[in-house]
């Protein structure tokens, strides 16, 4: 406790065994005391709504209020929480399930620059492609970890939303996102404007990137990567960087829509089908029409049918999309007996 007796310690362990130590004054969460402090957390709402913040604690604190969808009861029950509201009473350790790299050092970067393609990838989806003028300090180049996010706005509107980035760190300077068009969305409406206008001249700017979110070492374990709507852009950032680097790791992509029409239809997608060998793609749609001949169903039968499947060593898998799948597919791999599921849940900022 600091001389004034209104602040405690708060000891953070990354993933990668290293601890920061701060002081948490009374009434402030343990997100805002790390930034006041000059580490900027994997988080985004500050407000419990989002789940980007989620960290293990041990000590004495109280957790304030928040969404359940971001938070489930059971995570709570099980020591998690959101550090963007969780204030201490005490002592209080948090470890963390991201790396030292993760924790941005000052204020998280601002980069601008020019939107230069757009285009409708699905019935409910937009690709867009930004390019980023030149940085004094980063250089060109954008580099981030696959999984980040990054906040957009569109110049003289303080609205930000929150989108994944769906391509891979490059020294070109280039962002690639998914975004859903939601009824009445402010950005998704942004975009959908944009579509009828384009080609336009746009300039968007990014704020980040930051994240929790991302590849775990496990050897050579197989990867298996689970995508729900937009959450489709995280999983293919990490695809993306295991085909640039190589990594030999059998992975399967399992993607679930709808209908037909809410297919994605990104060139990418083929081009790692054919240059990835260790990839397999497993598309289950709910409500096809007769021109369908893959998989039916939800997407969660899908993971189930290959696990059944499956011989040899338990993949890793990993799930990004709505608060409602990544608990099934979390409950379906915990009574299946497999690894702990990496996640990130996607919910609208």
């Amino acid at each position: 406790m600091s001389v004034d007796g209104t602040s405690h310690t708060v000891r953070l362990t990354t993933s990668d065994q290293v601890t920061l130590t701060f002081d948490v004054p009374e009434g402030m969460s343990v997100l805002d005391a790390a930034a006041a402090a000059g580490y900027v957390l994997p988080g985004l709402c500050h407000q419990g709504t989002c789940g980007s913040c989620h960290t293990k604690a041990t000590g004495s604190y109280r957790l304030g209020p928040h969404s359940c969808e971001a938070l489930p009861p059971d995570a709570v029950a099980g020591g998690t929480v959101l550090a963007c509201c969780t204030y201490v009473s005490g002592p209080v350790d948090v470890t963390a399930s991201y790396p030292r790299s993760r924790v941005t050092d000052g204020v998280p970067r601002r980069r601008e620059g020019v939107v230069t393609d757009v285009a409708q990838v699905a019935s409910q989806m937009v690709w867009v492609r930004v390019a980023l003028d030149p940085d004094e300090s980063a250089g060109a180049g954008y580099q981030f970890d696959p999984g980040q996010f990054v906040e957009v706005q569109v110049p003289g509107d303080e609205r930000r939303r929150a989108y994944s980035l769906a391509n891979t760190g490059n020294w070109e300077g280039v962002a690639e996102l998914l975004v859903t068009a939601r009824p009445d969305g402010y950005f998704s409406g942004f975009c959908q404007d944009l579509l009828e206008r384009w080609p336009a001249e746009q300039r968007l700017v990014l704020h980040g990137p930051t994240g929790a979110f991302g590849l775990r070492e496990s050897g050579r374990r197989p990867r298996w990567f689970v995508a729900g709507g937009t959450g489709l852009s995280a999983v293919l950032s990490m695809v993306r960087r295991m085909a640039e680097w190589g990594e030999p790791h059998p992975v399967r992509l399992f993607l679930g829509v709808p209908t037909l029409a809410d297919l994605p239809r990104l060139p990418v997608v083929g081009k790692l089908i054919t240059t990835m060998p260790t990839l397999k793609v497993a598309v289950c749609v709910e409500h096809p029409d007769d021109s369908w001949a893959g998989s039916v169903g939800d997407l969660l039968g899908s993971l189930r049918t290959a696990v059944d499947a499956h011989t040899g060593t338990a993949p890793d898998i990993y799930v990004c999309g709505p608060p409602g799948l990544v608990d099934a597919v979390t409950k379906f791999a915990d009574n299946a007996g497999l690894p702990p599921v990496i996640s990130e849940r996607v919910l609208p900022t």
